[in-house]
């Protein structure tokens, strides 16, 4: 009996051990963001938005031409002094250039004789006076005497206006008048330099002045485009000088006619500029952002995006410790979002910062 019990005993132990290596691994922990991880993550929220058709235009720089001081010559001359240069930082009154003219010497000239004419006339005036105080001139005498004065004064008073006028009043008996800037701000246009002859039948702007706080950007929109372009629509600006930065403005201004060189319909953009980033004449990429349906579709943030071996996936986040990687299907992309066909719905929050980390955690789980 006691050989049997021991078989039992050694069969029911050696069962029970084999069951015990039999019963399933308990199930891994899932991924949880530890406090280090939280703090460097980003999240955005899917929803629904308008699709939006992007445009794009090339584009340039200019000065707002309606917030300048242009600097014409007064009068023909030689140059003989240019005090700035393109892009000076000017005050108002301050001096541009200094030119000598003939035309200003020969009214310094007439100044003076006509200097000594008045004061003849007044002496003819004062010893009249005398004269006709004392008895001995008359009366008529006197007011021809005064009314050769008034001609004497009216003489200088006319050559003393279009002194003015030629020099801007600013000017001295050598034939030297000096052109001074109307306004503060900087040259962004210079059109003469030290020796120049300036002729009379010259209408251009020797300087232009411009404060450069707000400045203009000129778009070219090809014909395929043009039904597509209306005054108001919203344009973001881009440059090469400095990359990742967006300047946003309205279209303020679209031109009837087509620019004659290449074709193009010109539309204009008005920029604030306080950090004078903008320069004249500076080259540029314009986005213009149009509601292309009435039709909404599911957008999300471009840096949500993970493309893996030809596939693009997400990170659809629902809290520390409940993450999925989700395949999308995007459709287009629009400025720094993206709208998507499948994968997602309205009010699935994404991770966009860091969110490749978070990807290959979730691989490895």
């Amino acid at each position: 009996m006691k050989p049997i019990i021991i078989i039992i005993i050694a069969s029911g132990a050696l069962l029970a051990c084999t069951e015990k290596k039999a019963s399933p691994a308990p199930k891994p922990v899932s991924y949880c963001l530890d406090d280090s991880t939280i703090g460097l993550i980003a999240i955005d929220t899917a929803r629904y938005g308008d699709l939006v058709e992007e445009i794009q235009l090339s584009g340039e720089v200019s000065f707002n031409e309606n917030k300048v001081g242009k600097v014409y010559a007064r009068s023909s001359g030689q140059v003989i002094e240019s005090k700035v240069t393109l892009g000076d930082r000017v005050t108002q009154g301050q001096v541009l250039a200094v030119i000598r003219s003939a035309d200003v010497a020969g009214s310094y000239a007439d100044l003076s004789s006509a200097d000594a004419d008045l004061a003849v006339a007044k002496r003819e005036v004062d010893n009249t006076e005398s004269l006709y105080n004392s008895g001995i001139a008359s009366e008529r005498e006197l007011t021809e005497a005064r009314q050769n004065y008034e001609k004497a004064l009216a003489v200088k008073r006319k050559i003393n206006a279009a002194l003015h006028i030629n020099s801007g009043g600013k000017s001295d008996n050598n034939g030297l008048y000096y052109l001074t800037a109307p306004v503060s701000g900087y040259v962004v246009e210079k059109k003469i330099n030290t020796g120049n002859f300036i002729r009379p039948d010259m209408d251009e702007s020797l300087f232009t002045i411009s404060n450069m706080q707000d400045v203009w950007v000129w778009g070219n929109v090809f014909e395929a485009d043009i039904p597509k372009i209306n005054e108001g629509d919203k344009a973001t600006v881009s440059t090469l000088a400095y990359p990742g930065k967006i300047f946003t403005g309205l279209i303020d201004k679209v031109s009837e006619v087509l620019d004659p060189e290449n074709k193009a319909m010109r539309v204009r953009i008005r920029l604030q500029n306080p950090e004078l980033l903008l320069k004249p004449a500076m080259f540029t990429k314009v986005i213009i952002q149009k509601k292309a349906t009435d039709k909404k579709e599911i957008c999300v943030s471009k840096k949500a995006l993970i493309d893996q071996n030809g596939k693009t996936f997400v990170v659809v986040y629902n809290s520390n410790c409940d993450m999925r990687i989700t395949e999308v299907e995007v459709q287009k992309p629009v400025a720094d979002k993206v709208y998507v066909l499948r994968g997602l719905k309205d009010g699935d929050k994404v991770i966009t910062q860091n969110e490749l980390l978070v990807f290959q955690e979730l691989l490895n789980y």
